[in-house]
């Protein structure tokens, strides 16, 4: 629902604002319509392919991870060998926890550092939007088809799309309510790049200067594990977060 988390943004941005002058609540409100308009530009990317008439592809990214794989595809593998329908794994909770950092840690980070630090904050937005809207260009003119529609139509062994039964598996039924919720309104589509990827990889590489050197090696970690988990779950090709 990304009104309703917009307006938790907005909520943070007005809080860092109180007690400023009247010259930073208009600069506040035009940060927010940046803001807003990144996101908005990404969910809507689907009705603009539509409308310029570019086609689902549902065989390249598949091609390419066989490529890479000796023939193999790799969301169906690690789900064979991984997946069990009938109990849910610790590894399942720890992929769901990790796939929903998506939604709440880039637009966290935004928030907290628009409140304490704008020119950080400036820094910060514009390598997310930069990466944003490259990757909204490429869904409008290669609007792809993720692991999870490609098997549902037919072009690769079926494969599950457990990415919630960890919330569910924890008793936090909402949370996978909302994700539920969320996923049929934005761009189905949108498969490459990956910005669940490239996303946790920019948290991680803004602040590398400021880690100590023995932590970041660790934090790559943050970056990996999302792209094991979207393979795992079906919610993308190995090639999508390659790119």
């Amino acid at each position: 629902d990304r009104i309703a988390v917009l307006l938790w943004v907005l909520g943070g941005f007005v809080c860092g604002a109180v007690g400023r002058p009247r010259w930073v609540w208009f600069q506040m409100l035009r940060d927010f319509a940046l803001f807003v308009a990144m996101w908005f530009a990404y969910d809507y990317s689907r009705g603009v392919a539509d409308q310029l008439g570019f086609p689902v592809n549902h065989t390249l990214p598949r091609d390419v991870d066989r490529f890479l794989f000796f023939g193999n595809d790799p969301n169906v593998w690690i789900q064979d060998k991984f997946y069990e329908a009938s109990s849910v794994r610790w590894y399942d909770v720890v992929g769901s926890l990790i796939y929903f950092t998506h939604f709440c840690v880039p637009m966290g980070i935004a928030v907290a550092l628009w409140a304490r630090n704008r020119d950080r904050w400036v820094q910060y937005i514009r390598r997310l939007a930069t990466v944003l809207f490259l990757g909204v260009a490429t869904f409008v003119v290669f609007p792809a088809a993720p692991p999870w529609m490609v098997a549902r139509d037919g072009g690769m062994d079926p494969i599950a799309r457990p990415t919630v039964r960890g919330w569910t598996h924890l008793g936090l039924d909402t949370v996978s309510r909302v994700i539920e919720r969320g996923r049929e309104v934005v761009n189905p589509v949108a498969a490459v790049p990956s910005l669940h990827v490239a996303f946790s990889l920019i948290v991680v590489l803004f602040f590398a200067k400021q880690m100590p050197k023995w932590l970041r090696p660790i934090v790559v970690v943050f970056p990996a594990s999302m792209m094991l988990t979207l393979v795992y779950f079906g919610e993308h090709f190995v090639f999508d977060g390659i790119l």
